[in-house]
């Protein structure tokens, strides 16, 4: 009975992974159809809020009179605006595994929020980290030239505020899990929002601005309203997994997101993986498996 629910936490956290690793494809086709993925988000969490909102409405108080869920909503917000929009913009398989320099932005901030002091092993899981992201960034063809885009900074970023996210839902465990979920709706759909209306405006001063959604049209409005039923199902099964393993087996199940991310943009867009790519790749996850053996030890 325990291996049997131990083995549907760890399918849980997969269909959390599969979701997020194909999540671009959807961004991508509604772009197409005129609506930012920023604007999406934002359409996306504002349905989850208020179905939630609905169905588990004391959670607002919660979440009202706690300044840390608060944070949680800045940095989950932050994570969802960052990751949909590069994913859209930037090649799959490039932005994916920069977000997952999460583990070393993770090391530094519970270091700083939580008193954990990096321990012997630590300098290996850095060097991993810092040169699998050099080799991504300059390993190509182009190299140094190339410079960082606007989607390779998106995914650091995302990674950086998502390890914050995690960093600060370790801190909240005295809160309910209702609220805590509730404040990343609020947060994907507020801060989604702010930097979506700045960037139609022409406030962020962008070489291709964002464009303020089309006219309601059954061609968009229905696959928002199915990603919406679909990151609500993704943020429970990863509530449900994470709560019920392990932090290092969460660690090791979470990066096949990457799996899930490459092989799709592979197959539906055609976008092939480089050997710098995979090189780069491989240090970093491999960053991500120590991270887990070295919590566990």
């Amino acid at each position: 009975m325990v291996r049997a629910g131990r083995g549907l936490a760890v399918l849980a956290l997969l269909f959390n992974a599969a979701t997020w690793g194909v999540s671009w494809w959807p961004f991508r086709s509604l772009m197409q159809l005129g609506l930012h993925p920023l604007w999406a988000t934002t359409l996306v969490f504002a349905a989850a809020v208020l179905v939630f909102s609905f169905w588990q409405p004391s959670a607002w108080r919660h979440l009202l009179a706690s300044p840390s869920l608060w944070v949680i909503a800045l940095a989950s917000g932050a994570t969802n605006a960052a990751f949909n929009w590069g994913v859209t913009i930037g090649e799959v398989a490039r932005v994916v595994l920069l977000f997952y320099l999460m583990p070393l932005w993770a090391m530094l901030l519970a270091w700083w929020l939580l008193g954990e002091r990096p321990h012997a092993g630590i300098g290996l899981r850095l060097l991993l980290s810092v040169g699998g992201a050099a080799v991504v960034l300059l390993g190509d063809g182009d190299g140094p030239a190339r410079g960082l885009s606007l989607a390779d900074g998106l995914g650091v970023l995302g990674g950086m505020t998502f390890a914050l996210n995690n960093v600060m839902l370790r801190r909240a465990t005295d809160r309910p899990e209702s609220s805590r979920a509730l404040a990343m709706f609020v947060g994907g759909c507020v801060t989604c929002l702010g930097v979506a209306a700045s960037g139609s405006s022409g406030a962020l001063g962008l070489a291709e601005p964002m464009h303020w959604p089309p006219e309601p049209a059954l061609g968009w409005l229905l696959p928002v309203a199915g990603l919406s039923l679909l990151f609500m199902l993704s943020n429970l099964a990863l509530q449900y997994g994470a709560s019920r393993l392990s932090a290092n087996v969460t660690a090791v199940v979470m990066p096949t997101e990457v799996l899930f991310a490459s092989c799709s943009a592979l197959w539906i867009a055609g976008e092939p993986w480089s050997p710098a790519l995979m090189l780069g790749g491989a240090m970093i996850l491999a960053a991500t498996l120590l991270a887990a053996w070295q919590d566990r030890a």
